[in-house]
């Protein structure tokens, strides 16, 4: 069992960290998930890209990782891109694979939540716990009304996933004013199987535990899926309001004091001692 107090959650700080978690990316998508990496990423065993530079990485750290120099302690990670870091040339990645006009549209504060992993061994409800919680503070500090980004299934089976596939669209489609949209060649309908076909019980147990705690946060997803052949997943858009979010973590941890998340200032101790 690991002990809580040696594992924190905050943003990245320095370029070591971020590679870090770009190695811990590629440890976890393309040696276990089996996505092919590109010439670079093969090259220095890190998953890189363009949307690195201008997003905040929020990191899980193993302080007794880090202790033993094992590449910054560095275990899980979230990368965090705000409306506000986008510009002309640069899109959010999720409008490679949707159309996401109708969000960009809606005057709300948004922010991308993209690269969600944990290292094995970690995945466990106290630190996922952590994540999140330290992931609401973030919304909180930073007014954000809308998460959104894609999720994964693993491998591009669509007749393997049907029913979540179908439950997903026939229960939880985001709000129309909203929804993203599937686009190109790879994109796949939900509505594969007819509502009365579907037991949501067994649909949800099989999916992704992320997906899964998305929707017990109140989320939405976008009309159809996309085959993302390179990273071996299946990927729905999911588009989460914060208002019920801040309500249920970040309220309790204010009567504690103040846990704002800076990039100077975290708020990691007082985190940990909310885990159960």
């Amino acid at each position: 069992m690991l002990d809580r107090a040696v594992i924190s959650v905050r943003l990245a700080t320095t370029l070591a960290e971020v590679r870090a978690a770009q190695r811990l990316r590629y440890q976890v998508f393309y040696e276990e998930w089996g996505a092919v990496p590109d010439a670079v990423g093969l090259s220095e065993q890190r998953d890189v890209e363009a949307f690195d530079e201008r997003a905040e990485h929020l990191i899980v750290v193993d302080h007794a990782r880090a202790a033993a120099g094992i590449d910054h302690g560095v275990v899980g990670n979230y990368r965090l891109l705000r409306s506000e870091h986008r510009d002309s040339r640069h899109e959010f990645y999720s409008a490679r694979e949707f159309d996401i006009s109708r969000l960009l549209r809606c005057d709300a504060r948004l922010l991308e939540l993209g690269r969600s992993c944990v290292l094995r061994g970690y995945r466990n409800r106290p630190v996922l716990q952590l994540l999140w919680k330290a992931l609401a503070h973030y919304v909180s500090d930073h007014r954000i009304d809308i998460m959104f980004g894609c999720a994964s299934f693993r491998g591009t089976d669509v007749s393997s996933i049907r029913e979540p596939l179908a439950y997903l669209h026939h229960y939880h489609l985001a709000d129309s004013g909203l929804r993203p949209r599937a686009i190109g060649a790879h994109q796949v309908s939900m509505d594969c199987l007819p509502k009365e076909q579907v037991v949501p019980a067994r649909a949800i147990k099989a999916m992704e535990p992320l997906i899964r705690g998305y929707l017990r946060l109140g989320a939405g997803v976008g009309m159809g899926a996309y085959i993302d052949q390179p990273f071996n997943a299946i990927d729905v858009c999911v588009v989460l309001p914060t208002a019920d979010l801040a309500t249920k973590y970040v309220r309790h941890y204010e009567r504690e004091g103040d846990l704002t998340l800076h990039r100077s200032r975290h708020a990691d101790a007082a985190i940990m001692d909310e885990v159960a």
